[in-house]
């Protein structure tokens, strides 16, 4: 298995530039090419046996429209500055090892229109305000039944 820490900067010492990449997103299919790869708006690194931490790293990508990290072995906190990731449209943390509260900031991802944090461990109260409270997804917290 991978630390999800080293996968990120891996990807980000040039690999996309040797590769093309098919990718799924909101049931459509996009396709890239190396040349554009560099302009790739979407991380999907689902069920890829990724272990440790969420990468800090990851908040600095503002302009990440699509983060899908689910089926791994995710563990620790979701990162307390995820909120800075403000053109977020689609995050899916779903059935990892994840533990602790919701950070108060992801109540800021004012563009969010999926979210996914199921089958983790979360605890205490779900951040109100802004976006999280238009969400209809009724499944996005179920299994993690120290959410309140």
């Amino acid at each position: 298995m991978m630390n999800a820490t080293q996968l990120i900067h891996e990807l980000s010492d040039g690999y996309w530039d040797q590769a093309t990449l098919m990718e799924v997103v909101k049931g459509r299919y996009l396709e890239y090419k190396r040349q554009t790869l560099r302009l790739e708006i979407s991380i999907d690194l689902s069920s890829n046996n990724l272990i440790g931490s969420i990468p800090k790293e990851l908040i600095f990508l503002r302009d990440l429209h699509n983060l899908n990290l689910s089926w791994n072995h995710l563990s620790e906190k979701i990162p307390k500055k995820i909120g800075q990731m403000e053109n977020l449209e689609s995050l899916d943390f779903s059935k990892n090892g994840l533990s602790g509260m919701i950070p108060n900031s992801m109540s800021s991802l004012t563009k969010l229109s999926h979210l996914n944090l199921s089958y983790n461990n979360l605890s205490g109260p779900i951040p109100t305000g802004y976006q999280l409270q238009t969400l209809e997804d009724l499944t996005m917290y179920v299994g993690n039944p120290q959410l309140c």
